[in-house]
C-alpha cells in the first residue's frame, strides 16, 4: 500500500481479525452432511473449495459441491472484519437460491479459533413455507489443514437446531 493509499479515509488497515482470515486462503477439499428432514437419512455431499485473499482485508471461497446423485452445485462465501462495527461480515451466494445471505453480525473466540456468523434467510421449516428464520455458521479451525464449519437454525423454542457439518481438509502445498 502507498503511503497516499494509507491517508485516504476509506483505506482500513488490516488488524489481527483480517490476519485471521488469511489463514482461510487455500485450496481445499470439502465433506458434507446435511439433514434435510427430521428422521430423514443425513444427504452427503463432496467437493473442492478455491479461497483466495481479496487484498489483506477479504477472503473468498468459491465451492464446488457434488451432490450423492451427481448433481453440481456452486457456492460463493465472502468474509471480512469492519472495524468499525466491530464484526466479521460477508455474503454467501449458493447457486440454486435466490436469497443472498448476507452475515451481519458475529462473535469470534480468537484462542479457540472459532468465527460464528449469523444471518437470517427462508425457514427450512415446511409448516412455515415463506417465513424467514435465523441462523448461524461456525468455522472452527482444526489446525493448519482443517477446518469444520457447522450450520444451525434458531427454532421456535429459542434453541438452535443443528442441520449440516461441513469438514474441509487443506490440498498439499496450497497454503
Amino acid at each position: 500500500m502507498t503511503e497516499s493509499q494509507t491517508d485516504c479515509p476509506m483505506t482500513t488497515r488490516p488488524q489481527r481479525q483480517h490476519e485471521w482470515l488469511q489463514q482461510l486462503a487455500g485450496r481445499w477439499t470439502y465433506e458434507s452432511e446435511c439433514i434435510m428432514a427430521p428422521g430423514q437419512p443425513p444427504m452427503k455431499a463432496t467437493g473442492v473449495e478455491e479461497a483466495r485473499t481479496f487484498g489483506e482485508l477479504w477472503v473468498i471461497m468459491e465451492t464446488t459441491i457434488t451432490m450423492e446423485d451427481g448433481a453440481e452445485m456452486r457456492m460463493n462465501l465472502t468474509i471480512g472484519y469492519d472495524p468499525g462495527r466491530e464484526q466479521f461480515v460477508g455474503s454467501c451466494a449458493c447457486s440454486p437460491m435466490a436469497h443472498l445471505w448476507v452475515y451481519d453480525s458475529s462473535e469470534w473466540d480468537e484462542s479457540g479459533n472459532t468465527l460464528t456468523l449469523f444471518t437470517e434467510g427462508p425457514s427450512m421449516n415446511p409448516d412455515a413455507a415463506g417465513a424467514m428464520a435465523k441462523y448461524k455458521d461456525v468455522i472452527a479451525l482444526k489446525g493448519k489443514d482443517e477446518r469444520e464449519m457447522s450450520s444451525h437454525m434458531l427454532g421456535d423454542d429459542g434453541q438452535w437446531q443443528h442441520f449440516s457439518t461441513v469438514t474441509y481438509r487443506r490440498k498439499a502445498g496450497s497454503n
